[in-house]
């Protein structure tokens, strides 16, 4: 198919060149232009949910930024992994 476009394409090897970067930046605007936001909502990319354990979107917010009345006095932020082993030096060369 490139072939015969090249082939296709008059005034020797300089219009050739001319043409072919014209026949891609077209395409490239094609894509960018028409192509690309026409598939956008078809696109699975910005359909992200951010949930709790529960499932529940936005889980115990309470509007207005304050945390509901079910979490625990001085643990807004649960990790689920021990944080604990970064704190301890590592062991000597010696031992």
């Amino acid at each position: 198919m490139y072939g015969w476009i090249w082939r296709k394409l008059p005034f020797g090897l300089p219009g050739k060149l001319v043409g072919s970067l014209l026949i891609g930046s077209a395409m490239v605007a094609l894509l960018w232009y028409v192509v690309f936001p026409w598939a956008e909502p078809l696109l699975p990319f910005d359909d992200v949910q951010v949930t709790q354990d529960s499932g529940d979107p936005a889980g115990d917010v309470v509007p207005g930024g304050g945390e509901g009345d079910d979490a625990p006095a001085g643990d807004e932020h649960d990790l689920p992994y021990d944080t604990e082993q970064n704190n301890t030096p590592p062991p000597s060369p010696d031992e």
